[in-house]
């Protein structure tokens, strides 16, 4: 038994398990070496004595935190919890943990120094973007960065994201090989490489094969995307392309309002695949974003940073899942 008040430590466990106090050391550590009986022992002497490693401490002598920072902006969207319940378990496999920072406008550059103060290991910037200098400040200090779901052409900054323009060339594909030739683009926020990479190939392979696009401002929002998708059909499109899904849910919910319906007057196709996105209300086909390969590819390159590598780039395809909302 310890005594009251007293701090269970990793020498008492070592005393207990009758081993070093480095292998206590190594039991608790993702990886290292030792040896299965050994950390059996170790596993029982703690869990009987109450015993939880001192991250702080361990953190002060291996100069790591075992913290990644999450910087995202756009919680509101449901895409995104989704993401974050995906990087919490891909951490928790290599022994970190998330920092959540969330950043209501998108403009990481005004919290990255709260971030770079908690020392954290890595920082993954999701559904905003990073400016030129900042990604080099966080260079210089030895913190990788990985944008997530965004593009750039910083040097220092490896990026995963999907094929966003191969995503758009599918659409378009898609929908004129269905007969559809009057096509609206519901965008995203102009300055976001997703929504220029989805507009860009979109539009590149309709004009491509002979269908017309009209473009209206979504803004990634319900509001923003119900209101301009009202006012554009008073020249009703056959089909739609939005850029994610909460606005093809806005845009199904404007055409009903107008008296279309969906999708024999009007084929509405998005990205992302949120939850909402299945609802039987909207029962939207999507390009679907591989989250879970995407995730595990933003650790590892996370994690490759810390052995030195160079930055990578990696764009995943996105799948079609065909749902009711399209005529295809």
């Amino acid at each position: 038994m310890t005594r009251a008040n007293h701090r269970v430590t990793s020498l008492d466990v070592a005393r207990a398990a009758g081993v070093s106090q480095s292998a206590v050391s190594r039991s608790f550590t993702a990886g290292a070496s030792v040896a299965p009986e050994t950390r059996t022992r170790v596993l029982a002497a703690a869990s009987a004595l109450g015993y939880r490693p001192n991250i702080l401490a361990r953190s002060l002598v291996s100069r790591t935190s075992g913290l990644v920072g999450i910087v995202m902006g756009h919680l509101t969207n449901p895409f995104y919890p989704a993401v974050l319940e995906a990087f919490g378990a891909a951490l928790r496999r290599v022994d970190k943990r998330m920092l959540l920072i969330p950043v209501p406008d998108g403009d990481v550059d005004q919290v990255i120094g709260e971030v770079l103060q908690h020392q954290v290991d890595g920082i993954v910037v999701a559904s905003a973007t990073l400016s030129s200098a900042l990604a080099e400040e966080c260079a210089r200090q030895g913190r990788p960065v990985v944008l997530f779901n965004r593009t750039t052409t910083a040097p220092t900054v490896a990026t995963v994201s999907c094929d966003n323009d191969g995503a758009g060339r599918l659409v378009a594909r898609t929908l004129v090989a269905a007969g559809h030739r009057r096509l609206l683009y519901v965008a995203g926020t102009p300055d976001s490489s997703t929504n220029v990479e989805r507009e860009r190939g979109f539009r590149a392979e309709a004009a491509a094969l002979g269908a017309a696009v009209r473009v209206v401002a979504g803004l990634y929002r319900y509001d923003t995307a119900f209101a301009a998708v009202t006012a554009a059909l008073t020249q009703p499109p056959d089909a739609v392309f939005a850029a994610n899904d909460v606005m093809g849910c806005a845009t199904i919910d404007a055409a009903r309002r107008h008296g279309l319906a969906v999708p024999e007057d009007l084929s509405v196709i998005a990205m992302d695949d949120g939850p909402m996105a299945a609802w039987a209300g909207y029962d939207l086909t999507v390009i679907r974003q591989p989250v879970t390969d995407m995730v595990a590819a933003a650790v590892d390159l996370l994690l490759a940073a810390g052995r030195g590598e160079a930055p990578a780039h990696i764009r995943l395809p996105g799948t079609l899942t065909e749902r009711g909302s399209a005529r295809l």
